[in-house]
């Protein structure tokens, strides 16, 4: 039994012994994953439009029992106000990383955003009003109280890895 169990301790040096020099070159080596199939490379992109969409949604919270539709300037104000915390902490939030984030608001996709969408919530068997997109902001008419439907974004993203740009349509979901 004794020679056996040194048998099975002679076997594990040998392989050990064998392995080592695999191990050290891969150490020396290194190994770099291909970033761009990996999951994290398209993160920087995915982590704007998560904290831009819990910024829209918080922002737009409410202001249908703040703002009648009379009032849908001083409305789409007070989201953006209620933004901007959002937009700067995301545009600080990962510099020390060598992550930087540059986002304005987009007019021109917020109202195409709107007359694409807002024309099938119009209508004789329809409560909704009319729709109005400003300053990157899309608002809807419901019995005369401003309701946010959309928010509209450029994000600019760069990396060590180079710059990514995405326009992004944050819609609010009330429901």
């Amino acid at each position: 039994m004794k020679n056996r169990a040194q048998l099975v301790l002679t076997a594990a040096a040998v392989v050990a012994v064998a392995l080592a020099p695999a191990v050290f070159a891969y150490l020396q080596l290194g190994y770099s994953a291909d970033v761009a199939a990996s999951g994290d490379y398209d993160a920087p992109v995915g982590n704007a439009q998560r904290v831009l969409s819990r910024g829209v949604h918080g922002a737009a919270d409410g202001v249908p029992s703040s703002y009648r539709w009379n009032r849908r300037e001083a409305a789409i104000s007070a989201v953006r106000a209620s933004l901007r915390p959002t937009i700067g902490a995301l545009r600080s939030s990962r510099v020390e990383s060598g992550t930087v984030y540059r986002v304005a608001y987009n007019r021109s996709a917020a109202q195409a955003w709107a007359d694409e969408r807002c024309a099938a919530t119009r209508g004789p068997n329809r409560q909704f009003g009319a729709c109005e997109a400003s300053r990157g902001v899309v608002v809807q008419n419901r019995t005369g109280e401003t309701h946010v439907l959309a928010a509209a974004f450029d994000v600019q993203v760069t990396t060590e890895r180079g710059r990514s740009e995405a326009t992004m349509i944050v819609p609010y979901d009330d429901g």
